[in-house]
């Protein structure tokens, strides 16, 4: 380790060898563990734990990759130089003690609640990355097919696909609930014994979960909970509900099996037979009060996806609306249509944040006004670019429309409507009203959710995971994800999957950008860009300086 530190640089380091080494050791972990062959999945996670490579790659992922990567825990490090990545890349070892979290208090999407983040320390981070490349491997060989949370390679449109598939030919109750703070009431005993690992992971992950957190200036004790925020938690989160949907299949007869579809502590049964699904909540809640967990009341509740059910029809799920809808024989053989699209909840949401940034920018210059609207509705477009969203996209911009109008009328008190039409939209364009800033060397336009494509997705096949080393289907699957454009869509297609720098295949979970190569930001001719993994970017650049 010595002679390669000294004899490369931060940025100099053989990212590709080094990434091809770690890699091919999570393929045989896995593998190994496919098999049950528990002691060669011991054996190569310790080699994991030692590697230099592994290192590299984990202290790289927390202070380059992270998007909290400039979050500082309770010793107030932010950021790493270089020459200081190297010298933590040496002291990672496994003990037995860990450092208190800083709590940090965030709002709940569509409530009034907070939500509690815990921080580690920049040493933890790193250390806790390194342990999840051995161990997420070996779970991802036992992760049940319906499990979509936190799991590299799967997504919220898999969980949607899962449910269409599941009701596209016959209607069924549903009992949709999610588990109430599933990070904050996990039993520590419970889950160490679930992840049945070497004694050295085992010490360090309890250190963790014993750690405590910083609120304030006042420390609190965390006996109970695996801390939100931490790099390893959504992992541990996924193994202590791991096994839910096999027993409650187990729990009944062949012909009486429901389905169930969980995104990390958000689930869903299926069935046709009502009896089933309210013997299903029976079930369910004996179950995770072996895990010191329980469903939460208030998001817990049955409903039909085509008959009314205690006055209700369909559901929610992840931000769409699941629901199936009477149809003629000449329309649907089955009698029914299913539609899925986005919920109201969503709709209202995203019009929220349109307004507060419309209203945050009452004087602003045109030109950023829309460079802070366009990334706010390209996201909130992608993520339903694969449902029925036509008609919704069509609605939000008529909102839009109607609050820039507004925003501009607001602006010119004095001025008719036809001349502050004219100034803010480009008209007769064969468009229609685009609203976009005049300058005319770098002219801005408002995108608008219309544009966005309607594409259907191809659920991810059974249990397949990244880990298998089949990566002719993953790179394929890759511009499908919903957190890729249409633009970085078409570069990983063009690129066969690989960064333009590295000639590396993209990971599920690696953060990708688009590079200029004559490093002019407004020029996005397709000939002019080029996929890059966001620490080659960096790379990049550094050489140009």
């Amino acid at each position: 380790m010595s002679e390669l530190t000294t004899t490369y640089e931060w940025k100099t380091l053989p990212w590709p060898k080094l990434g091809r080494r770690v890699f091919k050791l999570q393929k045989r972990i896995y593998r190994a563990s496919l098999r049950g062959d528990v002691k060669t999945v011991r054996r190569l996670q310790r080699l994991m734990m030692k590697s230099w490579s592994a290192k590299c790659l984990a202290v790289r992922r927390v202070t380059q990759d992270n998007q909290g990567k400039k979050t500082a825990g309770i010793d107030g490090v932010a950021s790493l130089s270089p020459k200081a990545r190297l010298t933590l890349v040496g002291s990672l070892q496994l003990g037995d003690k860990a450092t208190p979290s800083r709590r940090v208090w965030i709002p709940k999407p569509g409530s009034s609640e907070q939500r509690p983040l815990s921080i580690p320390v920049m040493y933890d981070r790193a250390l806790q990355a390194l342990v999840k490349q051995a161990l997420e491997p070996e779970w991802e060989a036992q992760f049940e097919p319906n499990s979509f949370g936190f799991r590299p390679g799967r997504s919220c449109r898999d969980a949607i696909g899962a449910i269409f598939l599941a009701i596209k030919q016959k209607p069924k109750y549903v009992l949709e609930t999610d588990v109430a703070q599933c990070f904050e009431r996990i039993d520590h005993k419970a889950l160490c014994k679930k992840l049945n690992t070497s004694p050295s992971l085992t010490r360090q992950i309890r250190a963790w979960l014993k750690a405590g957190v910083m609120d304030g200036h006042q420390f609190q004790t965390t006996p109970t909970g695996a801390a939100q925020g931490s790099v390893i938690s959504p992992l541990l989160a996924n193994v202590a509900l791991h096994g839910l949907e096999v027993d409650l299949r187990k729990a009944f007869r062949s012909a009486q099996r429901p389905m169930l579809v969980r995104y990390a502590d958000d689930l869903v049964v299926l069935h046709q037979d009502l009896a089933v699904v309210q013997e299903s909540q029976r079930f369910l809640s004996e179950w995770l009060s072996g895990m010191g967990l329980a469903l939460k009341p208030s998001k817990t509740r049955i409903t039909h996806t085509l008959v009314p059910y205690e006055g209700q029809v369909g559901f929610d799920f992840l931000g769409y609306e699941v629901r199936q809808y009477p149809m003629g024989k000449t329309h649907s053989k089955q009698g029914f249509k299913t539609i899925i699209k986005p919920s109201k909840e969503a709709q209202i949401r995203h019009f929220h944040r349109i307004r507060e940034v419309v209203k945050a920018h009452k004087a602003a210059p045109q030109a950023v006004l829309i460079d802070r609207l366009n990334p706010v509705i390209r996201g909130w477009a992608n993520y339903f670019s694969n449902v029925c969203s036509k008609s919704t996209y069509s609605s939000m911009d008529n909102l839009m429309y109607h609050k820039l109008r507004a925003w501009a009328r607001r602006r010119h008190p004095n001025k008719n409507r036809h001349w502050i039409a004219h100034k803010y939209w480009l008209i007769g364009t064969g468009e229609g009203w685009v609203f976009a800033s005049r300058n005319d060397q770098h002219p801005m336009r408002l995108f608008q959710h219309a544009r966005t494509p309607i594409k259907r997705h191809i659920k991810v096949q059974g249990s397949r995971s990244p880990y298998d080393g089949d990566w002719i289907y993953w790179s394929r699957r890759m511009s499908q994800h919903p957190a890729v454009t249409l633009r970085v869509a078409r570069l990983l297609k063009r690129q066969a999957g690989l960064c333009a720098h590295c000639g590396l295949y993209f990971f599920s979970d690696d953060l990708m950008e688009v590079h200029h190569m004559d490093r002019n930001q407004n020029n996005h001719k397709q000939v002019n860009l080029a996929l890059t993994h966001r620490h080659c970017h960096d790379q990049i650049h550094a050489k140009r300086v």
